[in-house]
């Protein structure tokens, strides 16, 4: 993570010259590379190493983006399903309707009470619905799933829209997760709705979204700073004088 300050006195302790060629300090590592800066600019606008609080949040971020790949994915498998069955909806109904009641007797002796199990239920409900309706829900299926991915991209790559874009949308189904925790309560729905009220929290605040905590004006000074520090700190790291360097030499010039 080589960069080039424009200020001189930071760009002369992160610069050298090697027998092979200019070398700048990696702003990760503390060693020399050689080879043209990955970046030039103020030292304000460095890119930020992940380390301690950085590593943190990007940590945090990167885990609720696996979560929302997870859940983005499946939606898309049960709107593949659903579009599917809307062509094979015959055989379907005539196994749920001949096939599965064989199952009756097996059922009764471990006390699994065929007309009260919700599965049940849900499959019968799906096969008479109407192939224009599972239609609808396919879609709708298909259209959250791909807004889940979307914002698991922009919670993995650490962009600011995408810190918005995961706020939004789990606040707008943080209602549905209400209401179906009042139908029924479930460790499994308690927990998402804990866990989605706890990451919108967390974002909010630690990113300063939509005003809070001085909003972008502080977000951007709070990132400037850290820029600043980590040249000053890549900048004051002790060094050897330039004849003894040993910069890390690239595949290709060696």
């Amino acid at each position: 993570m080589t960069y080039a300050p424009t200020e001189d006195a930071f760009r002369e302790k992160l610069h050298a010259i090697t027998p092979v060629g200019a070398a700048w300090r990696c702003l990760r590592c503390g060693d020399f590379v050689i080879g043209d800066p990955h970046r030039t600019g103020p030292a304000e606008r460095a890119p930020i190493v992940l380390r301690g609080r950085a590593l943190r949040d990007a940590l945090i971020l990167r885990l609720l983006s696996l979560e929302r790949f997870i859940k983005g994915l499946l939606c898309l498998a049960a709107a593949y399903g659903v579009y599917h069955f809307r062509s094979h909806r015959d055989g379907v109904e005539r196994a749920f309707n001949e096939d599965l009641p064989l199952l009756r007797p097996f059922m009764d002796k471990i006390g699994w009470r065929f007309e009260d199990s919700a599965m049940i239920h849900t499959i019968r409900t799906v096969i008479e619905a109407e192939s224009k309706t599972l239609l609808w829900v396919a879609a709708g299926l298909g259209v959250y799933g791909t807004l889940q991915l979307v914002e698991g991209i922009g919670l993995w790559l650490l962009k600011r829209w995408g810190e918005y874009f995961a706020v939004v949308a789990t606040s707008l189904g943080l209602p549905i997760e209400i209401y179906e925790i009042s139908e029924k309560v479930t460790v499994t729905r308690v927990g998402a709705l804990v866990i989605n009220i706890a990451a919108v929290l967390y974002i909010l605040l630690s990113k300063r979204l939509f005003g809070l905590r001085g909003g972008h004006a502080a977000y951007e000074a709070e990132r400037h700073e850290t820029s600043f520090l980590e040249v000053e700190l890549a900048a004051n790291e002790p060094t050897l004088p330039k004849g003894l360097r040993n910069p890390k030499v690239p595949v290709g010039i060696r």
